[in-house]
């Protein structure tokens, strides 16, 4: 499965950079942005973004 990982601003909460990643690579993602306290929106990606 493949996911939309979005890394949204921290002032307005907007989408400011956006990657399709496969399920193995969203826990790296995840702990990278815990340690510097980044904010993430993470969904199923539509076929279309492959």
């Amino acid at each position: 499965m493949r996911f939309e990982v979005m890394q949204l601003d921290d002032v307005d909460g907007t989408p400011v950079n956006t990657t399709v990643v496969d399920a193995a690579s969203v826990n790296r993602i995840v702990q990278q942005a815990a340690a510097i306290g980044q904010r993430l929106w993470i969904r199923p990606a539509d076929t279309s973004a492959l």
